[in-house]
């Protein structure tokens, strides 16, 4: 279908009094028309920076983007100047974010919120942009959506106030989608309907979508292709089916066992010792090398380079 964003060697660093924080430090990927990305791994690790990175969020200071490439259909995102990437933001590039109830103002109705966007965007009247917006509300599912439109983010439930960011973040039908852990706060219910709700979106209007989560169970379910990040990096990068069938990397393996198994019965879930390394400390070598339960000396000397298991499939493990 053709590429849409690749982002080449980004690096997002934090300057601090107490230090260079490297939040994101060398990361590469691409994600094709129409595909979705999931970028997986655990609290900590890079994936909200590097999506903010791509819609040129970052609080500056204390960050900035020193380094990098990312382009989108042709254009590098970071040569542009403020007043053109506005232009990009919300139209050719939305983002679904955390939390949607902080997300969201809770002074302005879910109507104006939506059609703000569409305003600014679509150059259509205030008429126009609230047919629409009333559109987009009943297109994620929100029944009475004319009277929806006019109530507050604290009138409406958990799963219908993520319902409406993604009605907003949808509204003038992006190209790419960056989804920051859409179904983090719902109940298992909810989460599901969410991930059918963006899945049928996703297929509605041909866009791509780089999903960003903790939960490697949402990434089987929805997924193309995948990249584990783990302080700062990718340490994985495959198709799904790939990583799911043949992990290379010792964290890849940690979280796919953490996951649990109906066809199992165990006392404890599995777990990967210890904690993502303090951005402002990683350790010398290869930054999981303290948590690795196959590390050797070699691993505390050079950090692995990203190297080929096979086609497609690239590890950052001197093991695998």
């Amino acid at each position: 279908m053709g590429q849409l964003l690749e982002v080449f060697d980004l690096k997002t660093y934090f300057f601090m009094d107490e230090g260079t924080a490297k939040a994101v430090d060398g990361v590469s990927f691409e994600v094709d028309k129409g595909e979705t990305l999931g970028l997986v791994g655990e609290s900590g690790c890079g994936k909200s920076v590097s999506a903010l990175s791509i819609m040129r969020l970052i609080p500056h200071p204390p960050g900035k983007i020193v380094d990098g490439r990312i382009t989108l259909d042709g254009k590098n995102l970071l040569e542009l100047e403020e007043e053109e990437m506005r232009e990009i933001r919300g139209n050719e590039i939305s983002m679904i974010f955390q939390e949607p109830m902080t997300s969201l103002n809770p002074v302005f109705t879910c109507g104006n919120q939506i059609e703000e966007a569409i305003i600014l965007h679509q150059k259509v009247s205030k008429k126009e942009a609230r047919e629409r917006a009333i559109e987009m509300l009943r297109l994620v599912g929100i029944p009475a959506p004319e009277q929806r439109v006019r109530e507050y983010p604290h009138q409406l439930s958990g799963g219908m106030r993520q319902r409406v960011m993604i009605a907003m973040a949808l509204s003038c039908n992006p190209s790419l989608l960056l989804a920051d852990e859409p179904t983090t706060a719902l109940d298992v219910t909810i989460q599901a309907q969410i991930l059918e709700l963006l899945a049928h979106l996703q297929r509605e209007l041909h866009m791509a979508v780089i999903m960003i989560t903790h939960d490697l169970g949402v990434i089987a379910e929805v997924a193309d292709r995948v990249a584990v990040m783990y302080a700062g990096k990718i340490v994985e990068y495959g198709e799904v089916h790939d990583i799911f069938k043949k992990p290379g990397h010792p964290y890849t393996q940690g979280l796919l066992q953490s996951i649990p198994k109906l066809t199992e019965f165990r006392d404890r879930l599995a777990v990967i010792p210890g904690i993502v390394p303090n951005p402002l400390a990683f350790p010398r070598g290869c930054k999981f090398h303290p948590r690795c339960p196959v590390a050797v000396d070699m691993c505390q000397e050079a950090e692995p380079e990203l190297r080929a298991l096979a086609s497609g499939h690239w590890v950052r493990c001197i093991r695998a």
